[in-house]
């Protein structure tokens, strides 16, 4: 940013599909910005970007236009519900490695230069363990998986846990499980996944939280608004609520690692080096 101040910087990721990872980042995103934060967005699934359909958003320019220089990053942003800032996806990120030098930094000073203040970005990632969500995740100083009561969902998470521990080095997770009848479902959920990863990973998971099951959120999403703001009295609505709570007492990286430039400078060193 043009001032450099820190700010947060997480990863909302998951190792399958369908267990409600958008819904998640979305809702958590506004929850941060009703309550005066200066939140963005950046929709990282490159394949099936769906943020803009979650809130009826129709977003004319993408981050493709920021790299080819078309567009600044100011005005491919789209303003959602309660202020929160949209960096719409684009398909050329998942050829970040193919970009040429000019355009590598044309990108990162494009996010040294966003005049839009921020205090908190979330990367909504796509679901799997592609390069690019790798890549993405890796760049970021937290990250969210998002589990459900699934066998599938659980095997998944664990291999996406495993080969960020094992090949990159990272050991710091934030669990969050999604649809669940209770916090105690949740809990017990969390405390599955940790006990396969102690045996065989070297790993810090930490409980996020439980996003219940609830009708509301399917009704929300039939409406495009996020359900804090079109339920807010909701069970889905509350516990996104306290999990925007952690998210504030998360730490502030006061280093260059903190702030929003270097967070896109990592993610293209980290294509670089995986396609050479």
């Amino acid at each position: 940013m043009s001032d450099t101040r820190p700010i947060r910087v997480f990863a909302v990721a998951s190792g399958k599909g369908g267990v409600g990872k958008t819904n998640v980042a979305v809702n958590l995103g506004v929850a941060l910005a009703l309550r005066g934060r200066q939140t963005a967005l950046l929709d990282a699934d490159m394949g099936l970007a769906n943020v803009d359909i979650l809130l009826g958003l129709q977003p004319r320019y993408n981050l493709s236009h920021v790299i080819s220089g078309q567009r600044s990053l100011d005005e491919i942003l789209v303003e959602g519900p309660a202020g929160i800032k949209i960096v719409p996806a684009a398909s050329g990120l998942q050829q970040m490695a193919e970009l040429s030098s000019m355009e590598q930094a044309g990108l990162i000073r494009a996010f040294s230069e966003l005049q839009v203040p921020l205090e908190v970005l979330i990367v909504d990632t796509a679901a799997g363990i592609s390069g690019t969500v790798v890549n993405f995740a890796r760049a970021c100083q937290e990250i969210v998986v998002v589990v459900c009561d699934e066998p599938t969902s659980l095997t998944d998470a664990y291999a996406f846990i495993k080969l960020l521990n094992r090949d990159y080095g990272i050991y710091h997770f934030q669990i969050l499980c999604n649809q669940m009848r209770s916090d105690a479902q949740g809990r017990e959920l969390f405390a599955k996944l940790c006990r396969v990863t102690e045996r065989y990973l070297d790993v810090s998971l930490h409980y996020f939280g439980a996003v219940p099951y609830d009708d509301k959120v399917r009704q929300a999403v039939q409406l495009q608004r996020p359900v804090v703001t079109a339920f807010p009295a909701s069970p889905a609505a509350r516990a996104i609520e306290k999990l925007a709570d952690k998210v504030e007492q998360w730490p502030v990286q006061d280093t260059p690692s903190g702030q929003l430039a270097f967070f896109f400078e990592r993610m293209i060193q980290y294509a670089v080096e995986g396609a050479a």
